[in-house]
C-alpha cells in the first residue's frame, strides 16, 4: 500500500522534509541495533524504517512512491521504475550508512553518534581508567581519613614530553584510515569501527619515533596520590580520582583512577548501613533489679539504663550514635543487645545465696516461666 512507509515513520502522507527526518530519527534510535543487542525483531524494524526513510527522504522517489508504492523499486516488476535513476537505491544500500548519512557518525558505533564518544585522532589514546583496592578500619571510615595510595601507571615520557617524536620528527597522515585513527569493517548488515592497524589509532605517523617510549609517549612508572576519604564510607564504595588513571599516549587525555573501599570487621561492633550494632553481658541482679551500665560507642563511651524486669536479647537503641552518613544529615544509630552473664563458677557463699532465692520463687518445682508454658500449652500434658 502507497502509505505503508508514512505509517512505519508514524507521519502523515503530506509530511514535510523535516518531519520525515525528525520522525526517522526517532525510530531509528529506537530501533538500532547497537541499543537492541541480540533483538531480531528490533533489528527488522530498524531496516524497514530505513527503507522508508531511504524512499520517501529522496522527493524524485516519493513521487514515484505515491504513485506505484514499493513496487516501483522493484526492478522484477514489470513497470521497471526501479531501473531508473531514482529506482533501487535502498536495494544497495546498508540501513546503517543511510542512519550516518543523514545525521552523522561515519563508522557504525551507535554510542559515537549519540555522545558516546568522539572517532578519529585522541578518542582511542585516551588513558585507561585505573582501580586500586583500599582497606581501612571502622574508626577511619566514621572519621574520614586523608591516605597516600600508591599504585602503578602510564606517565608521559619525559624524553619527549609525551609527543612520541624525537626532536625534529615529522609528521604525516596515515595513508590507510586518513587521519581519522579508524576504520570501518563491515561484515554483512554489521559495520564496525576499528583502530587503524597501521597508526595504531593515532592518525598520523611519525618517521623518527622517540626512542625511549617507542613513540607511545609515555611510559610505565610508581606514582603516588593523596585521597581524602570522606566519613560513612562502607564496603563497595568507590571513590573516582579525576586525571589520576593512565596518561594518554601522545599526549592525549589521561584517565581516572578508581579506589574501592573494603571496610574491616571490628572485634566489637556490627555496622547495617549506618547503624552499628554491639552485644553486652549484663549480670541478672542488674538485669532483674534495673541499674545503669557502661556501653561502649566507636568513640568514647556512654551510660545505659537497664530497666528492673530487662530481659536477655532486649535491644535498646541510642540515637545518632552510630555511622555518620555518606550522603545526607543523619548518623545512624548504636543498637545495645543485652545478653545476661550467667556465672561458671561461683563461691558457697554465692550458691547458698541463689539456692535461697530459687526456693523463694519456686524454681525447683517451675523451672520453666508460666507465661512460657501458657502460651505452649499444647505441648505440655
Amino acid at each position: 500500500m502507497a502509505d505503508e512507509y508514512y505509517t512505519l515513520l508514524g507521519v502523515a502522507k503530506s509530511a514535510s522534509a523535516d518531519d520525515l527526518k525528525k520522525a526517522y530519527r526517532k525510530k531509528a534510535m529506537e530501533f538500532h541495533p547497537d541499543r537492541n543487542p541480540g533483538n531480531k525483531e528490533a533489528e527488522e524494524k530498524f531496516k524497514k524504517v530505513s527503507r522508508a526513510y531511504e524512499i520517501l527522504g529522496d522527493e524524485a522517489k516519493r513521487k514515484l512512491y505515491d504513485q506505484h508504492g514499493e513496487a516501483a523499486f522493484d526492478p522484477n516488476m514489470g513497470g521497471g521504475a526501479g531501473r531508473g535513476p531514482a529506482g533501487g537505491g535502498f536495494r544497495g544500500a546498508d540501513p546503517r550508512d543511510i542512519f550516518e548519512q543523514m545525521f552523522g557518525g561515519g563508522g557504525g558505533s551507535f554510542g559515537d553518534m549519540f555522545g558516546g564518544g568522539g572517532g578519529g585522532q585522541g578518542h582511542d589514546n585516551a588513558g585507561e581508567d585505573l582501580r586500586v583496592d583500599l582497606k581501612i578500619s571502622l574508626e577511619e571510615a566514621a572519621e574520614g581519613v586523608e591516605r597516600k595510595i600508591p599504585y602503578r601507571k602510564h606517565v608521559a615520557c619525559a624524553k619527549c614530553s609525551g609527543s612520541g617524536a624525537e626532536a625534529g620528527a615529522k609528521k604525516t597522515r596515515c595513508p590507510t584510515c586518513h587521519g581519522h585513527g579508524q576504520v570501518v569493517r563491515s561484515q554483512g548488515f554489521f559495520s564496525m569501527k576499528q583502530t587503524c592497524p597501521s597508526c595504531a589509532g593515532e592518525g598520523e605517523r611519525i618517521d623518527k619515533p622517540c626512542k625511549s617510549c617507542s613513540g607511545e609517549g609515555r611510559m610505565v612508572a610508581e606514582s603516588t596520590v593523596s585521597l581524602r576519604i570522606p566519613p560513612g564510607v562502607d564496603t563497595g564504595t568507590k571513590l573516582r580520582s579525576t586525571g589520576n588513571g593512565s596518561a594518554g599516549r601522545r599526549g592525549a587525555s589521561a584517565g581516572d583512577l578508581y579506589v574501592y573501599i573494603t571496610v574491616n570487621e571490628h572485634e566489637l561492633f556490627e555496622r547495617d548501613g549506618d547503624d552499628l550494632a554491639c552485644s553486652v553481658p549484663v549480670k541478672f541482679s542488674i538485669a532483674a533489679l534495673g541499674g545503669k551500665i557502661v556501653v561502649p560507642k566507636l568513640k568514647g563511651k556512654t551510660n545505659l539504663n537497664i530497666p528492673a524486669g530487662t530481659q536477655g536479647g532486649t535491644i535498646f537503641r541510642l540515637r545518632g550514635e552510630g555511622m555518620p552518613p555518606l550522603r545526607g544529615s543523619t548518623s545512624g544509630d548504636l543498637l545495645v543487645r543485652v545478653d545476661i552473664d550467667v556465672p561458671k563458677k561461683m563461691t558457697d557463699k554465692e550458691k547458698e545465696a541463689l539456692k535461697a532465692y530459687a526456693a523463694a520463687c519456686g524454681d525447683e518445682a517451675a523451672p520453666v516461666s508460666e507465661s512460657w508454658r501458657s502460651k505452649f500449652k499444647k505441648f505440655f500434658p
